[in-house]
């Protein structure tokens, strides 16, 4: 028996066998779902496609803010 199929009988048999933690591993997607879907969705926005109507123009802003190496003076 290959390691691969003696590792996936192990983790099928365990999840088999389980009697709360079934519910727990839904609770867990359930807030998986939540945290990278419906927050993405409502707390961060797509500003680049709503700025800009090309790849292109995409581009050329992620290059241009990504090197240029302004510094920030505290004091102001």
């Amino acid at each position: 028996m290959s390691l691969l199929k003696k590792v996936f009988q192990f983790y099928y048999q365990g999840f088999r066998s389980m009697t709360w933690g079934k519910q727990a591993w839904a609770v867990i997607l359930v807030k998986l779902f939540v945290m990278f879907f419906v927050l993405k969705l409502f707390f961060f926005p797509n500003k680049l496609r709503s700025e800009f109507s090309t790849d292109k123009e995409r581009g050329a802003h992620v290059i241009e803010n990504l090197t240029n190496l302004q510094t920030y003076d505290n004091n102001d």
